[in-house]
């Protein structure tokens, strides 16, 4: 099904980027600043003038900086994140190698997920073990559920329709729940699975069948490794068990707390199976494989022995645009803007296709609470028609595109006024080759999968691979939540 064949009770509507309200393409925290210190430098000036020589050529320059945009951020952004990685890097601050040191963390993993470790849980709803990642740093706990997601794209209209609204109601339950901080969901696809079911197939293979069905079924065998992938889907929920009127007391209170948290979020009727909460078994086979791919379909036994530093890197480098571990080099994208038409519930569909390389699929989620949501769409509509007004002053009339974007957002502050609700939320994609001499296909194909969407467009995480390749796994760093 094509988005040509969606009909229009599918297609997806009410997303927006923030905008803030400023001179000349500032946003409003840099027009305040770029006024207080042209005042400081007018008052300077009154007393020596000619230290606007020295000072307003700069002034001028940084200014001009923050209202270009590069990459769909701001100029200033881009070049200020670039010198930052420079300096990082001239300090080795963007290579990791694990070593065996006396200290009691020295042999945790890097980056983002530094603060993290493994807490080996029981869950007594099922009676099963389940793994829970704590970070030390904010005391939030982060519980993956394996998934197993039922198509819909041969699923009747009024399904889908019940499924999007029960989606609905999980983001609902998240932004009234003051515990749940974040959510997201990762879905990843690797290639080459097909050869365990070759295997299964030959084990399998009666030695008096036909011919020609032995025939049928080694070319099968010989051509469903190359056209076959294993998909992964997950979703994991970042919680803060002391967000509460009555904290837990020590460490199995706050685990048990999480857990309730999580068992509270219903996805039934959302399109999705839950297979089980995942073990601490599960998410050291996520992580490892994620750093080395050729581990993916190794038996549960080569993992359960593993710590949690183990599944890290022995060593890795965060470049500019790609992000090299033991088994490959990868290449993490962001979003930079979604189509301002309606989309179809299915324009994911083409990232989701299997490909010759390792890829992961993470949506992000950060549901706020009602009145937040509602004074986040009253802040939008003011900017948009501030906006529109001072381009209406300058140039006679408004922008069409700030038209357009100041009914946006009326439109979605209606649908918030209704019982919608406000959801900040991003995608990341990281796709990983075997080598790097691989990197430029695995980077083309990512690129053909982007533009196939029709719509999303979508930039590499220029000098953050390796947080957003951290992000994409289940290790309790979510982007969206602050601290």
């Amino acid at each position: 099904m094509t988005t040509h064949d969606v009909p229009g009770a599918l297609m997806v509507s009410g997303l927006r980027v923030r905008r803030s309200f400023g001179v000349g393409g500032l946003s409003k925290g840099a027009t305040i600043i770029a006024a207080l210190v042209l005042m400081m430098e007018g008052v300077i000036a009154t007393q020596a003038p000619v230290t606007l020589l020295l000072t307003l050529p700069p002034t001028v320059f940084v200014v001009a900086l923050a209202a270009a945009r590069r990459h769909g951020m701001s100029a200033l952004a881009y070049y200020w994140a670039r010198f930052a990685w420079r300096r990082a890097r001239r300090y080795d601050a963007t290579s990791y190698r694990r070593l065996l040191l006396p200290h009691p963390y020295a042999l945790d993993l890097p980056g983002v997920g530094a603060s993290s470790t493994l807490i080996k849980a029981h869950d007594p709803t099922t009676g099963k073990p389940v793994g829970v990642v704590h970070d030390r740093a904010t005391g939030r706990m982060t519980v993956s559920t394996l998934l197993a997601p039922g198509g819909s794209l041969m699923a009747p209209t009024g399904t889908v329709r019940g499924r999007l609204r029960a989606w609905s109601s999980v983001l609902e339950a998240m932004s009234t729940d003051e515990q749940i901080k974040g959510a997201s969901i990762t879905i990843q696809i690797t290639p080459g699975a097909g050869e365990a079911l070759g295997d299964d197939v030959k084990a399998r293979q009666a030695p008096d069948a036909p011919k020609l069905a032995k025939d049928l079924i080694n070319e099968l065998v010989r051509t469903t490794p190359r056209a076959t992938a294993s998909v992964a889907p997950w979703m994991s929920v970042t919680v803060d068990p002391n967000a509460t009127a009555a904290p837990p007391a020590d460490l199995a209170e706050q685990v048990a707390e999480t857990l309730k948290v999580v068992d509270s979020l219903d996805l039934a009727g959302s399109g999705t199976d839950v297979e089980r909460r995942a073990t601490d078994v599960d998410l050291r086979r996520l992580v490892r494989s994620a750093y080395d791919p050729a581990v993916f379909n190794a038996r549960d036994g080569e993992f359960s022995e593993l710590s949690w530093s183990e599944c890290g890197p022995q060593a890795a480098d965060d470049d500019w645009e790609t992000y090299a571990h033991d088994g490959g080099v990868s290449t993490s994208w962001v979003l930079r803007e979604m189509p301002r038409r309606s989309i179809a519930y299915s324009v994911l569909l083409p990232l989701l296709a299997p490909g010759r390389f390792q890829r992961r699929i993470t949506l992000t989620y950060r549901a706020l609470d009602p009145y937040e949501g509602e004074a986040v769409m009253e802040r939008e509509i003011s900017h948009a028609h501030n906006r529109a007004a001072a381009t209406a002053e300058v140039k006679g009339r408004a922008k069409w595109s700030q038209k357009a974007d100041t009914q946006r957002a009326e439109q979605a502050a209606a649908q918030v006024a209704a019982g919608s609700q406000v959801v900040d939320w991003t995608l990341m994609v990281t796709v990983t080759a075997r080598s790097l001499a691989e990197l430029p296909a695995a980077r083309q194909e990512l690129e053909r999968a982007i533009k196939a969407t029709r719509g999303i467009r979508m930039r590499p995480a220029y000098g953050a691979q390796a947080a957003i390749f951290a992000a994409g796994l289940p290790l309790g760093y979510n982007p969206l939540v602050k601290d």
